[in-house]
């Protein structure tokens, strides 16, 4: 088992927070792409025995740092990004005095459901 959540979101809390996580996720994602594109231009550099350096890796590791930036405000924060790609993400809450995770998807414009601890996107329910 993991370590207990110490923070939990009220709904509001959570979906005052959409706009800048909104903005987080997309310069991620951006960081995240970058650093493929990085990768793929330098492995066969490494692989040929080349002397790598200049643009590529510094580029590289910029978005390396943008990155673990943005993935330390998320861990300190105790939200859970459950899927970079689409943008999904869960914040722990007490919802009826029972642990939940409030469910949102960075294509909704609103934070409308939630699931279990024990269960994933399949088993969201909404909030009412």
């Amino acid at each position: 088992m993991g370590e207990p959540i110490k923070k939990h979101y009220t709904v509001a809390e959570a979906r005052q927070m959409l706009p800048r996580l909104r903005v987080l996720l997309n310069q991620l994602q951006a960081a995240v792409a970058i650093t493929r594109s990085n990768e793929k231009e330098i492995d066969p550099l490494i692989s040929a025995g080349a002397d790598v350096g200049g643009r590529q890796v510094d580029s590289l590791l910029r978005s390396l740092a943008d990155a673990q930036e943005i993935l330390r405000y998320f861990l300190e924060a105790e939200i859970q990004i459950k899927d970079l790609e689409r943008g999904l993400i869960d914040f722990p809450a007490m919802l009826d005095g029972r642990e939940v995770y409030l469910c949102w998807e960075k294509s909704e414009n609103d934070l409308c459901f939630f699931h279990d601890t024990d269960e994933g996107f399949e088993g969201r329910q909404p909030l009412l």
